[in-house]
């Protein structure tokens, strides 16, 4: 397989993954997970299995109606079982029964196990200021 082969696979791969959580489909996220899988975000930091997540997924209290991952995603592969993904990506949501959107920076990184890849970490970034001068206190 040759490394544009790789890179368009965990592409292809992240892109699933999203519409895993766009259709509410806990079993392909999972499926899709390493176990544990480290998160981080504007929540902070954590570490979930597989069970957890889908539970997380099962009782989440947000629907995401549309996501657009934008074009100029980045893509290296590491190793041959080693590869990270960051790009940027629009979110449309219903959160709380309010519409909600954002623009933020997204990276996983994704591992290959028994010849399946996994997502090992993905963390995200609300696009804006640096330094948050754009957001109300």
């Amino acid at each position: 397989m040759t490394t544009q082969t790789v890179e368009a696979e965990i592409l292809a791969l992240e892109k699933r993954y999203w519409q895993a959580i766009k259709d509410k489909d806990a079993e392909m996220a999972m499926r899709l997970t390493d176990e544990p899988c480290i998160v981080t975000g504007a929540q902070g930091v954590g570490s979930l299995d597989r069970k957890t997540l889908g539970a997380m997924m099962k009782s989440a209290t947000y629907t995401l109606n549309r996501f657009e991952i934008k074009d100029g995603a980045q893509v290296r592969l590491i190793r041959d079982d080693v590869a990270v993904v960051a790009y940027q990506v629009h979110e449309e949501l219903t959160v709380n029964g309010q519409p909600v959107s954002l623009d933020a920076a997204d990276a996983s990184t994704w591992i290959r196990r028994d010849g399946r890849w996994l997502c090992a970490l993905h963390a995200e970034a609300i696009t804006g200021d640096p330094f948050g001068r754009d957001r109300r206190a």
